[in-house]
């Protein structure tokens, strides 16, 4: 990304700096070190980009073109960030804190090969118009609904998964026709940046997609502006619901994809061999900071011991520093400001009488870079607070049950319903298990191996309202209109 680009916003197509004095710093978690700055984001800013967008929809080509025009642009998209592949999995790295063999599959790749499905294989076969059947009553009717651009969409995503969230909102939003604001993380802005330089590559219509850079005030000002139609939002339930508020007051579509404390349910016949990756990616990857990460081990007890040791075996070896070395199996935390929250939460376990069976400090050696051990709580009541509060860090509490019954009660004992996982070696038996668990997504015995592009994500409860993801993304960003007519 070109260094021209850090102290700019992209908006109705061109680059432009902000119209106010401050800047934020961008840091490299791993080494405290900065690697650029953005500005933040005035109200005028704000402003502009809401403008252009709501003159893009208003008046511009990007909503009246047929779906098939706008896939082929969005297949431009997609290989336009194939290309620039290396490039972003180096950018995740420096700017997220991941670790390489994450990057390259999850946090660049996986959103990419979405975007290129989203272009080919879901928008130019999507029904964007579907015939009723016909009516009876004083005549013959006859008719269509019609599913129509939202409008202005105003996108704020997460620090975790950046691109992976940018890319999950911008490109259903871009299908369906709606304009664009996308307001990214301040700790993570580049990877949303980027994307205004896959805009002109491609020829995006100017004011189609904006992008700016900022903290919360310049979220509030989006959620609140009157000429933006619906707010999609990755982030915490509190900010969630600060969002939501925010919202009704104009009346917006709001979709929210919020926090988790997903279980991973081992039933007494579990095999522990296939178990482990699952359990230990459930807390290790990308240091906890996953909204869908099963934290939450529910373990039969008469297989309870065993894990527990095996599992404390296998974290001797996850080796913790800079992600930039492939060697590296656990990166750092995004900020010192979550370090500490995380930190604060082990403390609150230890004081309400559960016990580390592993981790739980700083690792030694590394004094830069906001790192934290992985953290294995055993001894742990579902009543306590970290059993259903959100670490958003590399902690997973042990929690044993005595039957199907009891895994499902405590599995649901939660107000998260995001993901969830079920071992057993019945497949029917983990099956019936899973059909029993609120929540938006269940895995058993470790699903397919891959992040389905068409299977709907999204929650139960305080886990968000709405789906993202394929169809079921695309669908959010659509308006349903009936039109109806005389048969005869």
């Amino acid at each position: 990304m070109g260094e021209a680009r850090f102290g700019q916003l992209f908006i109705d197509g061109e680059w432009v700096g902000g119209q106010g004095t401050e800047q934020i710093t961008v840091v490299n978690p791993a080494t405290e070190e900065p690697i650029g700055y953005v500005p933040q984001a005035t109200p005028a800013d704000v402003e502009h980009a809401v403008a252009a967008a709501r003159t893009a929809f208003d008046s511009g080509p990007w909503p009246r073109m047929t779906p098939a025009e706008r896939a082929e642009i969005l297949a431009e998209m997609a290989a336009e960030l194939q290309r620039r592949r290396p490039e972003l999995v180096e950018l995740s790295i420096a700017e997220a804190g991941s670790t390489r063999m994450l990057a390259e599959f999850l946090q660049v790749g996986a959103p990419i090969d979405h975007l290129a499905d989203l272009a080919t294989r879901v928008l130019p076969k999507f029904d964007f118009e579907t015939a009723m059947l016909p009516t009876f009553g004083r005549g013959i009717g006859q008719g269509i609904v019609v599913r129509e651009p939202f409008g202005v969409a105003a996108l704020i995503t997460a620090f975790n998964f950046p691109l992976f969230l940018n890319l999950f909102k911008v490109g259903p939003a871009l299908a369906a026709g709606c304009t664009v604001v996308l307001k990214c993380s301040p700790y993570t802005p580049f990877e949303a940046l980027v994307l205004g330089e896959v805009a002109e590559a491609v020829g995006l219509p100017g004011g189609v997609l904006n992008i700016i850079t900022g903290d919360a005030d310049a979220g509030e000002a989006l959620t609140r502006h009157p000429d933006v139609d619906m707010v999609s939002f990755t982030g915490s339930d509190t900010v969630g619901r600060k969002v939501y508020e925010q919202s009704t007051g104009t009346f917006k579509k709001v979709v929210l994809e919020l926090g988790g404390k997903s279980a991973n349910i081992l039933l007494e016949d579990t095999n522990l061999d296939l178990v482990m990756e699952s359990v230990l990616s459930g807390f290790v990857t990308h240091a906890g900071q996953g909204c869908a990460l099963m934290t939450r081990i529910l373990v039969h007890r008469s297989l309870h011991d065993e894990l527990v040791a095996r599992v404390k075996g296998a974290l001797d070896y996850i080796k913790v520093g800079d992600p930039a070395d492939p060697s590296v199996a656990m990166g750092p935390l995004i900020r010192e400001v979550q370090r500490e929250r995380v930190e604060a939460l082990i403390r609150a376990g230890l004081d309400e009488g559960a016990q580390l069976a592993y981790g739980g400090g700083r690792p030694a050696g590394l004094d830069k870079g906001y790192f934290l051990e992985p953290t294995l709580f055993v001894g742990v009541d579902n009543s306590m607070k970290i059993a259903h509060s959100e670490f958003f860090g590399p902690v997973a509490v042990v929690i044993p049950f005595d039957d199907d019954a009891d895994a499902v009660r405590l599995a649901n004992d939660s107000v998260y319903g995001l993901a969830g996982g079920v071992w057993s070696a019945d497949p029917l038996r983990a099956y019936a298990v899973a059909k029993q668990i609120r929540t938006g997504m269940v895995v058993v015995n470790g699903g397919g191996g891959g992040l389905s592009p068409h299977g709907p994500f999204g929650g139960y409860k305080h886990s968000g309202l709405g789906r993202e993801f394929g169809e079921h993304g695309l669908s959010e960003f659509l308006q349903h209109k009936t039109i109806q007519w005389p048969a005869g």
